[in-house]
C-alpha cells in the first residue's frame, strides 16, 4: 500500500484546487487572528531554539513573507547567521486553524524597511538604557528587520466550528471513517516565487 493509502486523512484534507491568491487570503486570515507566531532556529550545536513573536503587517494582500523588528544583541541572530533556515508556526485554538512557515531568514537594518514596520508598541522590547545611543527608537543600533522569506507555507483551515468537528470526529470514531472537519493547503514554493516576482515589479 502506497502512503497515500495509508493516510487517508492527508489524502482528503488536502485541497489543491484554490489560486495562489485564494491560499493568500486564507493564510492571512490566521495570521490576522493569532498575531504571534513560534520563530524557530537552529544553534550550532544542532538544538532547535523557538521563541514567541509578533510578525508586522501583513501590509499587502499578496504578501506571503513575515517580517519581525527584533533586538540584534538576542541570540537568536547568532543562531540565524548560523544557519539561516527557519521555521515560524501558528495556532488558533478558537478554530484549531494553524500555519507553519518554512524558509530563509534575511537580516537587515535597511532605515526604510525599519520606519515601514515600526510601531510606538515596538519600543517596549528595547528600553533605554541611558546612554544616549541606544534609545530604544527606530534608530537605536540594536534594531534590526528578520525577513523570513518561505520556501514553502503550510497551513490547516477548519470548515466546520468546534461543535461540527467534535461530531465529524465522534462519528469518524464509531463508524470507521476518516474525520476531515478542514482542509490542509499548501502554497508552494513556484506559487510563492510567481507572487513575489509579481508584487516586486
Amino acid at each position: 500500500m502506497s502512503n497515500k493509502d495509508l493516510d487517508p486523512y492527508t489524502a482528503k484534507a488536502e485541497n489543491n484546487n484554490l489560486t495562489p491568491q485564494e491560499k493568500i487570503e486564507g493564510l492571512h486570515a490566521i495570521l490576522k487572528n493569532v498575531k504571534t507566531g513560534m520563530l524557530t532556529t537552529r544553534s550550532s550545536s544542532g538544538q532547535l531554539h523557538s521563541r514567541a513573536m509578533a510578525p508586522a503587517g501583513p501590509v499587502s494582500p499578496t504578501q506571503v513573507t513575515l517580517v519581525f523588528i527584533a533586538n540584534k544583541a538576542s541570540h537568536k541572530f547568532e543562531e540565524i547567521g548560523n544557519d539561516s533556515h527557519v521555521n515560524v508556526s501558528f495556532y488558533d485554538p478558537t478554530t484549531t486553524n494553524w500555519a507553519s512557515y518554512s524558509g530563509i531568514a534575511k537580516v537587515s537594518q535597511d532605515k526604510a524597511n525599519i520606519e515601514k514596520h515600526w510601531s510606538s508598541a515596538t519600543a517596549a522590547w528595547f528600553g533605554d538604557l541611558g546612554d544616549g545611543v541606544h534609545k530604544g527608537d527606530r534608530n537605536d543600533p540594536r534594531v534590526a528587520i528578520i525577513e523570513v522569506v518561505p520556501d514553502e507555507i503550510r497551513y490547516w483551515y477548519a470548515t466546520h466550528g468546534k461543535v461540527g468537528q467534535a461530531v465529524d470526529i465522534a462519528f469518524s470514531a464509531m463508524s470507521g471513517r476518516t474525520a476531515v472537519p478542514g482542509e490542509l493547503r499548501t502554497i508552494t514554493k513556484d506559487e510563492i516565487q510567481l507572487v513575489q516576482g509579481l508584487t516586486t515589479k
